[in-house]
């Protein structure tokens, strides 16, 4: 391998499937890989994802192994099972930066126990419009000054352990409303609103020692047609010149449809690399989906043929190779230990919102409402009746689609008391028309994403996270009404 393709594939981080490193990438990574991102697919528990990082450090100590672990409803570690910890709206609804601090120190101590170097989190964006699609929950507010500082108390957090924190998605995600692993999202925005509403947070997150910055897949029309990721003016201009950020810049998935549409299909990651790196970006998150190593191939001739026709300067990507390098500082060493849910469960309780006056008369019927998590989200275990079930005896629980009406009032004819449960109810026309429907039956409304705009009078509880300790939390307030209300012990 000659020098330019060693340069070339050190700035590399791919994903990849299955729960142990793969030969090929065992391999790459011998010969000078960056590294690897792990997702919910490479994970079982704590002790598998410890011996899958020691698989690849064993093949070079200084390899980047980074993961996409938010916390709630974006986890990665608790795959199986949902989060140790609320998500981040959750955390600023609690409103306590040492709370933050102390629950992102936590994840740090476990990803580093587990042998991760970078977490791509925390997202340093806003939820700014009921329509957004995949934000949400995963920012901490929408008041930028507020979230600044939680942002900053995450990162103090995370790096406590040595892990690098990601402060995603550069400019700021949260007004947009498509999803950039779908399409290319616009920002509305004017030159002064940006610096006065989405780089607040950034800016709070460069002076708090945040080692890493995600660009996101979105345009800035101040700043030209082409996405942040793709964008001189944002990456050199902005983030470099006037926030002053030293780190290292890194690319969103670049198999998003976000960065790739512009180049027609899957083929266009290479191109895209090529772009993103000449605009400034360090290090390549290019597995986002399962990845396969012609794929790498192709990203490294693409690269390598960018620098011998000067269309990217050498110098640019040996730049670029060593902030990534920068990256594989090895974790402080920290023995795994059991999952424990009390810290979480604290800033659960504390980040709970109730309206009106929910309380339960007796077992009831929990109707978890079921919709498709966001891409980013994935597959997680999510839904308050087991956790109800478990305090309340005799409540029955069932998962039911937003079209199941008839067999949801045929069974709340047993009930005094419905618990419905959904996620976001404002973005499903569905939902909302299910909720409507069920207007006659005296039910109380868990919210378990971005409450949105109120929908409907009914007694409600807020949790800002559908993390498991949140979860927990809401079935506590629950059964502790229905103690109270009963009598029973």
């Amino acid at each position: 391998m000659s020098w330019l393709e060693q340069l070339a594939e050190s700035v590399q981080l791919p994903g990849f499937g299955g729960t142990t490193a793969p030969e090929w990438l065992r391999r790459r990574i011998g010969e000078g890989l960056g590294g690897a991102i792990l997702f919910g697919r490479n994970v079982v528990d704590d002790a598998q994802v410890a011996e899958l990082t020691g698989q690849l450090r064993a093949e070079r100590q200084d390899v980047v192994i980074g993961i996409d672990e938010e916390g709630g409803d974006v986890t990665r570690l608790d795959v199986a099972t949902g989060s140790f910890v609320p998500g981040p709206l959750a955390l600023g609804a609690a409103g306590d930066v040492e709370l933050t601090q102390n629950v992102a120190a936590a994840l740090g101590e476990r990803l580093a126990a587990c042998g991760v170097t970078l977490d791509l989190a925390p997202c340093a964006d806003l939820t700014l419009t009921p329509e957004d699609p995949i934000i949400g929950v995963r920012a901490f507010g929408s008041e930028p000054q507020g979230v600044a500082e939680q942002v900053a108390a995450y990162i103090t957090g995370i790096q406590k352990f040595g892990v690098a924190a990601c402060a995603k998605h550069f400019p700021g995600h949260g007004a947009a409303t498509e999803d950039s692993h779908k399409s290319l999202p616009t920002l509305p925005r004017t030159e002064e609103e940006i610096r006065s509403i989405e780089l607040v947070p950034f800016q709070a997150a460069i002076r708090a020692g945040v080692r890493v910055i995600m660009s996101g897949h979105l345009v800035v029309p101040p700043w030209g047609p082409e996405p942040a990721t793709l964008n001189a003016k944002a990456l050199q201009e902005i983030l470099r010149g006037e926030l002053g950020f030293t780190g290292a810049i890194i690319t969103d998935a670049l198999d998003m449809a976000g960065v790739v549409g512009g180049f027609g299909n899957n083929a266009g990651i290479p191109a895209a690399a090529v772009k993103s790196l000449i605009a400034g970006a360090d290090a390549l998150c290019i597995g986002g989906q399962a990845f396969e190593p012609d794929l790498l191939d192709a990203i490294t001739s693409a690269i390598v043929d960018a620098v011998r026709s000067g269309e990217l300067p050498e110098a640019r990507l040996a730049e670029a190779a060593e902030r990534t390098s920068a990256l594989r500082t090895p974790p402080v060493s920290t023995p795994i230990v059991p999952v424990d849910l009390e810290l979480g469960l604290t800033a659960a309780r504390k980040a709970l919102r109730v309206i009106g006056e929910p309380r339960l008369d007796g077992p009831p019927l929990v109707l978890d409402v079921l919709t498709d998590p966001s891409i980013a989200a994935g597959k997680v275990p999510w839904g308050l009746g087991p956790h109800l079930s478990s305090l309340v005896p005799g409540t029955k629980a069932m998962r039911v689609g937003p079209a199941d009406r008839d067999e949801i009032l045929a069974a709340a004819k047993e009930f005094s008391k419905v618990v419905v449960v959904t996620r976001e109810a404002h973005r499903h026309p569905a939902v909302r028309a299910l909720l409507e429907s069920l207007d006659e039956l005296d039910y109380i409304h868990v919210e378990t994403g971005a409450p949105g705009p109120d929908l409907g009078d009914k007694a409600r509880i807020d949790t800002f996270s559908g993390s498991r300790v949140s979860l927990m939390a809401a079935a506590e307030q629950l059964a502790l009404t229905e103690t109270l209300v009963s009598g029973h012990p």
